[in-house]
């Protein structure tokens, strides 16, 4: 019997299908995701009661997905995050990009990966997975060299979403891929999470100016509201006097983890929700987390079930090299070259607090 699901989810524009794959594991975990833009639409997981709820916000129709922005559970790239000034030198030549977020690149552009339509290849057994691919032609929106791109989302049954990341280029250019699921371990429709507690593997962080941009420092934690070395609710000092609260209305900042980059993956977060018990564990190779509450979350397009969006309903964990790195040269690598692969994961692990 089939643990993979695919349904119709709509048509777009241009008249090209758009499905859902429900993936489904032993435990009765499932999560649904959608070949436009790769998005995490559902996520059901136990509560310490064993009670399913989804635990991801998202949408009810492809034309939300389409037009309500907010990179609702998406695959993000070729760039996630922001590029200051839509420029960026390789090799001393000047690339412009699209400026979608005032003067800044935000998340690929005008059309990023979140808005493609992805090949995608379910692939049934114990662990299934969805095996999502897009090749970017060389220039679009921009970035130099044809890019491959191949995304594999993994179910277990240790009750863990994976995500990984696979892309080569046949020019040198610059690559920083992420998801921009927004999590709740309450239920999506459970309200704030302000109350969630919070770990980080975090010693720095990088400022930013007022259009979130970093400054090019690389700042410590310790003293500030951004010090989770030691677990707390991600709401005890996110309305601090502090300029980089301010400028995101709360989180919205790229924490980078202790010792960087390393090669075997690791326990980098904790997310945890008191109330139901889930706790979620963000295990990965990258570098950095960028750390968003839902600062913003108050678009007109409600959620499934018509539940409205409301201000931090729902936090971002977005694993990531730093933001803007290719403008600062003591700023994490994100160029790849001809011949490399760009090659990582993120596990979202997920169980209840004894």
């Amino acid at each position: 019997m089939s643990n993979i699901l695919k349904e119709y989810f709509g048509t777009m524009p241009d008249g090209r299908e758009v499905s859902t794959y429900s993936l489904k594991n032993a435990n009765g975990m499932k999560v649904k995701i959608t070949d436009f833009g790769g998005a995490v639409m559902e996520l059901y997981v136990p509560d310490k009661d064993g009670r399913f709820t989804d635990v991801v916000c998202g949408f009810s129709s492809l034309e939300d997905y389409m037009n309500a922005g907010g990179y609702q559970g998406a695959l993000v790239g070729r760039f996630g995050n922001r590029i200051a000034g839509g420029k960026f030198s390789l090799d001393g030549v000047e690339y412009s990009l699209y400026t979608n977020n005032g003067k800044n690149s935000l998340h690929g552009g005008k059309v990023g990966f979140s808005h493609k339509i992805w090949a995608a290849t379910p692939v049934c057994g114990d662990d299934p997975s969805l095996v999502l691919e897009y090749t970017s032609p060389d220039m679009e929106e921009g970035y130099p060299g044809t890019l491959k791109v191949k995304v594999t989302y993994t179910l277990t049954n240790d009750n863990s979403l994976s995500i990984r990341y696979e892309a080569e280029s046949d020019k040198k250019t610059i690559v920083n891929l992420t998801n921009h699921t927004y999590f709740n371990l309450g239920g999506f429709a459970s309200g704030t999470v302000e109350n969630h507690l919070l770990w980080i593997d975090s010693d720095s962080y990088t400022p930013t100016d007022s259009g979130l941009i970093p400054t090019g420092e690389i700042k410590a934690t310790v003293g500030t509201p951004f010090d989770f070395l030691t677990e707390k609710p991600i709401g005890r000092d996110i309305d601090m006097d502090d300029p980089d609260l301010r400028y995101g209305k709360g989180y919205d900042i790229n924490f980078n983890f202790r010792d960087g980059e390393k090669k075997d993956l690791c326990h980098r977060v904790t997310l945890y929700d008191p109330e139901s018990g889930r706790e979620m564990l963000v295990i990965t190779n990258q570098p950095c987390i960028q750390v968003y509450s839902g600062n913003c979350m108050d678009g007109p397009h409600r959620f499934k079930g018509g539940y409205p969006q409301k201000v931090r309903n729902a936090v971002a964990l977005e694993t990531q090299k730093m933001p803007d790195s290719p403008n600062h040269p003591n700023f994490t690598n994100t160029v790849l070259d001809v011949g490399e692969k760009y090659d990582y994961t993120t596990i979202y692990k997920f169980g209840v607090r004894k």
